[in-house]
């Protein structure tokens, strides 16, 4: 028995379709980046993103540029 899909994948998957970077999520009503967008974004921000397509979304998140002060 597979489970139902969660109520954003459609959006996703229109989008993506589509081309845009991204769609408002049914439930919350946020804007959420595409997988295809965050790829051709060519880094991960450490964000945590829902359709993030790199493995090592975990690391440690970009530096403001303020270290030592």
């Amino acid at each position: 028995m597979n489970p139902e899909p969660p109520s954003w994948q459609a959006a996703h998957d229109a989008a993506e379709a589509a081309g845009r970077d991204g769609y408002f999520d049914p439930g919350s009503g946020l804007f959420v980046m595409t997988a295809g967008f965050l790829r051709r974004r060519g880094t991960c921000c450490a964000s945590r993103c829902r359709h993030c397509p790199y493995e090592d979304w975990t690391a440690s998140p970009p530096s403001t540029g303020d270290a030592g002060a």
